[in-house]
């Protein structure tokens, strides 16, 4: 059963279960590092913002080609954004587009875990009625 949060705390928490799934990541993949934890913790952070922000209008592009190959560019896009972080982050390092797809991969896995535990984030519009 989902656990309530507020929207700082679930973005919070899904930061900690990516920084969870690229130190996994760095561990399992030969072609992904970090200079640092803290780079590491950056990293996750900037991920998040990166899938909150821009990976929606990338979505939104590419929403063609999705289509057509039935879902599985998304793996493309989300390899995208992993390297999209890797190229603003000193530090942190991805050998090739091969790793970046297998560290989205287990990114992914991970946030998922966090996703069913945080839940879905709701907003609700109240109007008024005069």
């Amino acid at each position: 059963m989902p656990i309530k949060h507020s929207a700082v705390q679930a973005f919070l928490l899904r930061a900690a279960f990516a920084s969870l799934g690229l130190w996994l990541a760095t561990g399992l993949l030969n072609g992904l590092s970090f200079s640092n934890p803290q780079t590491l913790i950056v990293a996750a952070l900037l991920l998040g913002v990166m899938n909150a922000v821009v990976r929606p209008l990338v979505i939104a592009l590419t929403l063609p080609i999705t289509v057509l190959t039935m879902g599985l560019f998304l793996l493309v896009v989300n390899a995208a954004m992993m390297g999209l972080v890797a190229s603003l982050l000193d530090g942190f390092h991805i050998r090739s587009f091969g790793t970046a797809i297998a560290a989205s991969l287990i990114v992914s896995l991970c946030t998922a875990i966090a996703s069913a535990l945080v839940g879905g984030i709701k907003i609700q519009i109240i109007r008024q009625q005069k």
